[in-house]
């Protein structure tokens, strides 16, 4: 059995408004964004009562260090007294991180098709690149190791990889 865990994505940043692949570029918040978190932080107050008892942790990017910076603001923690941890990174786009899927349509029309076709197992061109079948593999271990209650912060790929691990 896992303990509770309360898992929250980053806020807004200006390439999540363009609609834009992040992936592992190290954005920052937009003004929605930084409301987005403060918000969140207020609403997992009412959940978190004991905040000792809690682990807080992110991903180490800027996007998701600032939103768990202005959650615990927001629940009148001290908001630098949370951990890191590199297995919450975004799944890395490889070379289409920085497109649209309009742009990549465009340019990789038979590649994008291919991802439509079978988007877990879909490995994008270029180096470093990640399925989220690779994405859910580096991100199990962490989720197996949680001994404690946890408020996570990460990225939208972990989150679509750690629900489709407990759902099965």
């Amino acid at each position: 059995m896992y303990p509770l865990v309360y898992i929250a994505r980053h806020g807004q940043t200006v390439w999540n408004a363009e609609s834009r692949l992040q992936g592992q570029a190290d954005t920052d918040l937009n003004p929605l964004g930084r409301e987005q978190a403060t918000r969140n932080g207020h609403r997992l107050a009412e959940f978190v009562h004991n905040p000792e008892d809690f682990d807080f942790v992110a991903s180490p990017m800027r996007r998701t260090r600032e939103t768990m910076e202005r959650i615990r603001m927001a629940m009148g923690l001290d908001p630098q007294a949370y951990r890191t941890d590199p297995r919450l990174v975004e799944m890395s786009f490889g070379d289409w991180q920085g497109f649209t899927f309009p742009e990549l349509e465009a340019r990789h029309l038979g590649s994008a098709r291919e991802r439509r076709l079978d988007k877990w197992n879909f490995l994008p061109p270029g180096e470093g690149a990640e399925s989220y079948q690779m994405l859910l593999e580096r991100v199990k271990p962490w989720f197996d190791a949680l001994d404690r209650h946890t408020v996570c912060v990460t990225h939208g790929g972990v989150v679509r990889a750690l629900f489709r691990m407990v759902s099965g």
